[in-house]
């Protein structure tokens, strides 16, 4: 007998999908076996990240846009509409509390929460509809423990966390999770732009910060993007019917709480 559950072939929008977290998530869902609505600002990469999965769009834009959380949700409708959605986004400039001001306060949370809350906006009505969806979004450590130099940063993914905390109470009857997963230091570019700020900024070398930075990781080493994305896959799948409201960590032991 064929299990129809298993025979579904769900879709997924993944945003920030160019490089990084997205782009290795994107993989993972790919193999997966989902459908991809690839979003990003770099035309040529989503281009070539689509051509090495089964079956993904491309929609090039910035999420700033409303426009481009529209097409993407239309491109999605092409494979019958977004049953997973993974918000993802660059990170603000470093900076202190001290040194906030309030406009980029709330360009912070304008760049880290907002394109989020459009997107679930435009796809949760029909995963209500069917009982069944995936919320999905990248945060970082700072939400949990915020991280020194990284002010902008810390405010606006504290806001979409306590955004999707607050949804997640209220679609859980409906089939639909929604979780936040947590990277530590993972190797992708982003890490690497903020090694290199902090190496300037202490007049010392690059290998240096990254050397004292594996020291404060228990498992002493940087994430691999694709240890992060399994995570993201397996919140985005039936067996993970049952966690929601939840800020997963992968950070090998970097966050002393539990």
């Amino acid at each position: 007998m064929v299990d129809v559950a298993r025979a579904i072939v769900r879709t997924a929008i993944v945003c920030g999908a160019t490089a990084g977290l997205g782009a290795a998530s994107a993989r993972a869902l790919g193999a997966a076996g989902l459908n991809l609505v690839l979003v990003g600002r770099r035309a040529e990469l989503l281009e070539e990240l689509s051509a090495t999965l089964p079956s993904a769009i491309g929609v090039a834009g910035d999420l700033l846009d409303p426009r481009t959380i529209r097409e993407a949700v239309a491109a999605a409708a092409r494979f019958g509409g977004a049953d997973v959605v993974l918000i993802n986004g660059g990170g603000p400039k470093p900076g202190t509390a001290a040194q906030l001001s309030a406009d980029a306060a709330a360009e912070a949370v304008a760049q880290l929460m907002l394109p989020g809350v459009r997107l679930v906006a435009e796809v949760l009505p029909r995963m209500i509809e069917q009982r069944w969806g995936r919320i999905l979004a990248v945060g970082s450590t700072g939400v949990q423990q915020p991280i020194p130099g990284l002010a902008s940063s810390n405010i606006g993914r504290a806001a979409l966390a306590a955004y999707l905390k607050t949804l997640a109470h209220e679609v859980a009857a409906d089939g639909v999770t929604v979780n936040m997963v947590i990277p530590g230091r993972i190797a992708t570019d982003r890490v690497a732009s903020l090694d290199g700020a902090a190496a300037a900024a202490r007049g010392v070398s690059v290998d240096q910060v990254a050397s004292d930075s594996r020291a404060t990781i228990p498992a002493g080493r940087y994430g691999e993007p694709d240890e992060f994305g399994a995570v993201v896959a397996f919140l985005a799948s039936d067996s993970a019917a049952y966690i929601t409201g939840e800020q997963l960590r992968v950070d090998g032991g970097l966050v002393r709480g539990f």
